[in-house]
């Protein structure tokens, strides 16, 4: 399957810093698809390279997807499949430039006007996250947007997009009732005491019909 096939039937997407192997593969054999590593502020590109390494490898493994966070220069060293970018980092078209035809194109949206520019932006964007839906220490100082922005982009995205922000296994079902198809965590599986658990939860929640959203099972972590 190439790289936007995959994602078109990808579900849930883990954001996360330096992670333990056995947790980040616990997490994807149990339904974890794609994989952003985000470390904001390394001690240099090396450091990011070797945690690079530990995520591609488990990534490849599982026949995941893994993704840089905002260092489209370092996609091709790092062995990733694509970029992911917010509004504020390198422009969508300078980051196609520097990782290429072939691999994945992120962007972060936060408004419906967002959204909707997301989809004629210069260089094609692959993807949008949508969010934060719920406020998270992940993402200080940005207010949370709700779910009346997930149902914008149900409505309107023709771009897959992943909702994200403060989701867990006890809200992501009205985050899908709300039409999301794909959602993104960030503590909900990197916090948990069981990320195996975590995981296969918010994959039930997220896989379930919109309009008979899956029951949550027993709180597991948190967004």
């Amino acid at each position: 399957m190439d790289r936007r096939a995959q994602l078109g039937a990808a579900r849930l997407y883990l954001v996360t810093g330096a992670i333990a192997p056995a947790r980040l593969r616990a997490a994807l054999a149990s339904g974890v698809d794609v994989v952003q590593l985000r470390i904001k502020d390394p001690a240099g590109d090396d450091e990011l390279l070797r945690e690079a390494a530990v995520v591609r490898a488990a990534c490849a493994e599982a026949g995941a997807l893994f993704v840089l966070n905002d260092r489209p220069d370092l996609v091709a060293a790092a062995g990733a499949d694509g970029v992911h970018v917010g509004q504020d980092d390198i422009a969508v078209a300078a980051a196609r430039a520097l990782v290429g035809p072939d691999r994945l194109v992120g962007l972060s949206t936060h408004s419906p006007a967002q959204i909707d520019a997301a989809h004629v932006a210069a260089g094609g964007v692959d993807y949008i996250g949508v969010g934060p839906v719920h406020a998270t220490p992940t993402k200080p100082g940005r207010d949370a947007v709700g779910l009346e922005l997930v149902r914008h982009a149900a409505a309107r995205a023709t771009l897959p997009f992943f909702a994200i922000g403060g989701i867990d296994a006890g809200n992501a079902a009205a985050v899908r009732a709300a039409g999301a198809a794909r959602i993104a965590v960030v503590r909900a599986i990197t916090e948990a005491e069981d990320p195996a658990a975590a995981a296969r939860a918010l994959r039930a929640a997220v896989l379930a019909p919109a309009d008979r959203p899956a029951r949550p099972e027993a709180p597991v972590g948190l967004a």
